[in-house]
């Protein structure tokens, strides 16, 4: 039998078949190490603020949102309702492929909130 005997896809079906999903573009390693360094400050600043807070009181929290949340909800789900919003949102901002916003706020967390914390919990 020949290579051409079977009917070609557009003869076959009226219609092809729509994509629903389509892969992301994964080449943008800039953009994956930035995620990764935001994600983790933010795993970072919820331990150490945690820790901080459970040792010190709530008193110790600068933010005052997160303050009243704390006294609201308690410590552990209103740190996890902040971290669920940030990563959220980074991972937004990282699907969207504004890499440079995820790095500047990777290294605000990094140098506001987990360096302070640093250097309270570990002196």
């Amino acid at each position: 039998m020949s290579a051409d005997a079977y009917a070609e896809k557009a003869t076959c079906c009226s219609t092809s078949v729509p994509k629903l999903w389509t892969f992301p573009d994964r080449s943008n390693l800039f953009g994956d190490l930035v995620l990764l360094l935001f994600l983790l400050t933010q795993c970072l600043d919820g331990v150490f603020t945690y820790v901080g807070v459970v040792s010190y009181g709530t008193g110790i929290e600068a933010n005052p949102l997160i303050a009243s949340l704390m006294h609201s909800v308690g410590h552990g789900p209103a740190l996890m309702m902040a971290k669920a919003v940030a990563t959220t949102l980074g991972i937004g901002l990282h699907l969207k492929k504004v890499h440079t916003a995820v790095a500047l706020l990777a290294l605000f967390y990094a140098v506001v909130a987990v360096m302070p914390w640093m250097g309270i919990l570990f002196r």
